[in-house]
């Protein structure tokens, strides 16, 4: 079903093109409201940086990127073994190849969307991965606050509500992942599954080498 959204917001076109509408299609088909809501202000949020920056970046692949930033966190693309972000990634390279997009744009939305956990990464790669990291960090943890004009955060809050974000995201999170809790070994989300699990055991990098099978 088609999805109607406003033509622009905070001074952001957002896209309309066919590739654009499918995937905001699929989000609204198999993602929830919480997560279209979210992942539309990481559209907004990284694109106002990146016109305020400067940066030179394809509006379509940023908007792809992010509305199927999180969707490896639903039923629908979720793998039993694979981190939720490639689970992601895997789904955007899937999409955009069945629309004959090139390898390099293929390649380009995989990686926005696999590294945009990815601490001290992602925004030193390109402008399209760097900026996705950006407005995800701005939405969940508040990363450049203070360069959003009061504004536009009202502008973009207005159309697209947090409804209570800082309550759901952590379980909206772990519902994701509640199934192979494996894969957050080495990642942030690691810390989503010791605070929903009590007595969660992370695995350690360090016993991994200790009780590796050389013997020295």
């Amino acid at each position: 079903m088609s999805v109607t959204q406003p033509k622009s917001v905070a001074g952001i076109v957002i896209p309309d093109s066919k590739i654009a509408s499918q995937a905001t299609e699929l989000l609204r088909e198999y993602g929830t409201d919480f997560i279209y809501n979210h992942s539309l202000r990481v559209f907004l949020f990284s694109a106002l940086k990146g016109n305020r920056e400067g940066f030179i970046y394809d509006p379509e692949l940023l908007y792809v990127s992010s509305v199927f930033h999180d969707l490896g966190l639903t039923k629908k693309y979720s793998s039993p073994d694979k981190r939720f972000e490639v689970d992601g990634a895997n789904a955007a390279r899937d999409f955009l190849q069945s629309h004959g997009l090139p390898k390099e744009a293929l390649q380009l939305v995989w990686d926005a969307i696999a590294f945009h956990t990815t601490i001290g990464i992602a925004e030193y790669k390109e402008p399209e991965v760097a900026l996705m990291y950006s407005g995800v960090g701005l939405d969940v943890m508040g990363e450049g606050y203070e360069q959003l004009s009061t504004a536009h955060r009202e502008e973009i809050i207005s159309v697209f509500p947090r409804t209570d974000f800082k309550k759901k995201i952590i379980p909206t999170f772990f519902s994701g992942f509640e199934h192979k809790t494996e894969t957050t070994f080495g990642n942030i989300k690691a810390d989503v599954c010791a605070y929903m699990i009590p007595n969660f055991e992370r695995k350690n990098f360090c016993d991994c080498i200790l009780c590796s099978p050389w013997s020295e």
